[in-house]
């Protein structure tokens, strides 16, 4: 082969290099390598496509994360905010098929059941352990230990309380007239002032206290005189 043959076959050569880097180069650019989505994504997204209910739907979760952070930022404590958030958003699981069992308490249920949803989040492993103590003691007749536990108990209590405590347990009424019907929620939510206020363990908890408990006194009060004391309900 002559000389000239071989610089064109070289420059031909290289041309298709060129060409065959820039198509890879123009893929690459077009069609990015997929990033696994932000565990907290995925969590958020898994109680806002599954948790759909007034009372303790993912409404309910999302005022729980924004208060529990609230309280303690009140009290000037650090919480880990991936353990707060995991189970704010994730704590009323076991309230919603198919991982409700009702002859168990849903707190504890709850807490078993998030364990493979945060692993398939990639939520860190690690912390866990520290997500199910907070779901198992989320309810005010829990004691908490962790002050992620603690804040998420204590918003968790105050949520029953106030007129959002009024809202959610009104909505549990029957509109059909069935079970539970107007008196019956009264009933609740007589329940809810009575042993909730004192379970709120927090300082800036118990701060929320009085104020809460006085609307809930007030809302009580008016419908009962304007139901003749239920009667008319």
């Amino acid at each position: 082969m002559s000389t000239g043959a071989t610089a064109r076959g070289a420059v031909g050569l290289a041309l298709l290099l060129a060409s065959v880097i820039g198509f890879t180069a123009r893929s690459s650019a077009a069609q990015p390598p997929a990033v696994p989505a932000d565990w907290h994504t995925a969590v958020r997204k898994f109680a806002a496509e599954h948790f759909k209910h007034p009372a303790w739907g993912y409404s309910h979760s999302v005022r729980d994360y924004a208060l529990a952070r609230s309280l303690a930022a009140t009290d000037h404590v650090k919480l880990d905010d991936d353990v707060l958030f995991a189970a704010s958003f994730l704590h009323d699981i076991a309230a919603f098929p198919p991982w409700e069992n009702e002859k168990l308490d849903h707190s504890d249920v709850g807490a078993d059941a998030v364990v493979k949803i945060l692993q398939d989040s990639g939520f860190p492993a690690s912390k866990i352990d520290a997500v199910q103590g907070a779901i198992r003691t989320h309810m005010f007749y829990r004691d908490p230990v962790s002050r992620e536990a603690l804040y998420l108990h204590d918003a968790d209590a105050l949520d029953w309380l106030g007129a959002i405590g009024v809202a959610r347990i009104i909505a549990l009424a029957d509109p059909l007239g069935g079970s539970p019907d107007g008196p019956a929620v009264v009933k609740m939510l007589d329940e809810n002032l009575e042993k909730v206020p004192g379970r709120v363990l927090s300082p800036a908890g118990r701060a929320e206290v009085p104020g809460r408990k006085a609307e809930l006194q007030e809302f009580l009060a008016n419908l009962r005189r304007e139901s003749d004391n239920l009667a008319a309900l």
